[in-house]
């Protein structure tokens, strides 16, 4: 996920949570014969440029209204959706063909065709689009990279249509979480006809763009606060869909969230803090699983933060249970690497990664202050001051200042300054790297750690700090090429990147694995939380009262 989950998975930035619309959107007394679901979403939606987007809550929102080749299903195995089947491989596993559906269409009624997901693909490789999640592609579609790198043009990228329904795709070596990438966002498809006649207007408003998932959209403006998905009726899939309309409404602050579901006008509500120790043992508390993961990113183009003593002080000077614990509290847990708990497993013993990794800048305040008695010696200071950007959002601004008290309480002679910004902002800070440290996080967008690895490339769009080690770089080379067809051998390799990210440069900071835990209504049924890719899907939901 570029992860910024750059896939950023990440992603809380993309807590999607169900809650009641306000003003002009159905009550429940003009509702009671409708399947409407109503939902929360934690901030403003970046972005609904399938090539562009970034972040979980564009994925969650183009994940209802879009649809690639492929689409994870309620237990996050991938089966068709755009495609009639699963795609035909080549011995050598480096020729798909995929078959489109004949039913496929977009909102306005016309055909969905290969050339569609041609048109997308290439302007996502095309560097002059700026799409930060082109590094999906690099080392994985044929000619992907060169193209990315400015050598070659984006006609020349690995894939053609054999005819209008058929889609033959060429990479550069076995790639074995391929058909998981065809189910994320920058793989989904665009008309080219709509995109040149909108200009630069599409995908600007609900009303410049067109639609080929279970839902259309309707009443956002780019900037709003509320918007609606409409039940798509060119839906190839139509049938199975059971919700007639969802409304969302962003709520910052979790208080008002539960204020409207204990008052009867929210669906399901989101709890972190002290509201999610409240209510832990209501009957209608959910806990959902997450592979979020929560970590400072340090931008190296910063003098003092380019000392490596320095990020490793504030990366052990951090008490990870006690943010987790008493500040997020929603189930989330310290994490002491960059790889989740639970995502990825031992191809010859079965270990989780986490495991098998073991733990790395684990909390010390010890060796907190010895690192940072080094950094101001070698900096040639005795007070250094630091700028730490994050959200807007209640959780996040809680914790940041947990963050600020930690470093300044455990490293005396520094100063934290706090500088809190809409998400959207934020994302635009670290892509122009107009910050010196920054509270992210990452969701995967594939069901491989190389979803997180990927991330720290020297050339990887979501890199955004300056961080280059030729180390890490090979590790990562590596494990995409000559590795690739050596489960075992590729295994032991992306353990290394851990060593090297974090034991020796302590790239990140990583902080906590988030959790979800949110207030449900009994009635609000068949709401899917994924693993990796678009966090929600509500494809399969329906209200049963």
């Amino acid at each position: 996920m570029k992860k910024n989950y750059i896939i950023g998975l990440i992603l809380i930035t993309s807590m999607l949570v169900l809650a009641a619309c306000g003003g002009g959107k159905d009550t429940a007394s003009d509702t009671s014969d409708k399947q409407v679901l109503r939902v929360i979403e934690s901030t403003e939606i970046p972005l609904m440029d399938t090539s562009l987007a970034t972040d979980g809550v564009s994925f969650t929102a183009m994940n209802q209204v879009f649809e690639g080749l492929y689409t994870l299903d309620k237990n996050d195995q991938i089966i068709p959706a755009a495609a009639e089947a699963m795609p035909q491989i080549s011995n050598d596993q480096k020729t798909y063909t995929i078959k489109i559906r004949d039913t496929a269409k977009w909102s306005d009624g016309s055909d969905l065709t290969a050339d569609d997901f041609i048109y997308a693909w290439r302007k996502v490789v095309n560097p002059k689009s700026g799409a930060q999640y082109s590094f999906l592609y690099r080392d994985v579609v044929a000619n992907a990279s060169d193209i990315i790198d400015g050598k070659k043009d984006p006609k020349e990228l690995g894939v053609k249509a054999l005819d209008d329904k058929t889609i033959e795709i060429q990479l550069t070596q076995a790639v074995p979480y391929f058909n998981s990438l065809l189910t994320f966002g920058p793989f989904y498809p665009q008309k080219e006809a709509y995109v040149t006649k909108e200009g630069k207007d599409f995908a600007k408003d609900s009303n410049h763009l067109l639609y080929n998932g279970p839902f259309t959209m309707a009443d956002w403006s780019g900037t709003s606060k509320s918007w609606s998905f409409i039940k798509n009726d060119n839906y190839w899939d139509k049938k199975n869909v059971k919700l007639d309309r969802i409304d969302v409404e962003v709520a910052k602050e979790p208080g008002s969230a539960v204020n409207l579901y204990n008052t009867g006008k929210v669906d399901r509500a989101p709890l972190t803090g002290d509201y999610a120790s409240q209510y832990k043992d209501n009957k209608e508390f959910v806990a959902e699983p997450d592979s979020y993961v929560y970590w400072l990113k340090f931008n190296q183009k910063q003098p003092d933060v380019a000392n490596v003593e320095l990020r490793k002080a504030i990366a052990k000077a951090i008490n990870k249970e006690a943010l987790a614990d008493t500040v997020i509290a929603n189930g989330a847990t310290a994490i002491n690497g960059e790889i989740p708990n639970g995502f990825a497993q031992n191809p010859k013993t079965g270990k989780d990664f986490r495991e098998d990794s073991g733990d790395h800048l684990t909390y010390n305040v010890a060796e907190a202050k010895a690192h940072f008695a080094k950094a101001k010696q070698q900096l040639g200071k005795n007070e250094i001051t630091l700028e730490l950007v994050g959200d807007d959002q209640e959780f996040a601004k809680k914790t940041l200042e947990f963050i600020q008290s930690e470093l300044e309480t455990n490293l005396s002679g520094l100063k934290i300054n706090l500088k809190t910004v809409p998400y959207k902002n934020r994302l635009a800070l670290d892509k122009e790297q107009d910050y010196t440290v920054q509270l992210s996080r990452w969701a995967p967008a594939y069901k491989d750690p190389m979803t997180y690895i990927a991330s720290w490339q020297t050339n990887n769009n979501y890199n955004n700090m300056s961080y280059s080690s030729p180390a890490y770089d090979k590790l990562t080379t590596d494990i995409s090429t000559t590795l690739a067809t050596d489960p075992e051998a590729r295994w032991q390799a992306m353990l290394q990147t851990e060593k090297v990210l974090l034991d020796d440069d302590a790239a990140i900071a990583p902080l906590y694995q988030n959790a979800t835990a949110v207030l449900e209504k009994p009635y609000v049924k068949g709401v899917v939380k994924h693993l990796f890719g678009a966090p929600y899907s509500f494809r399969w939901a329906y209200i049963q009262k």
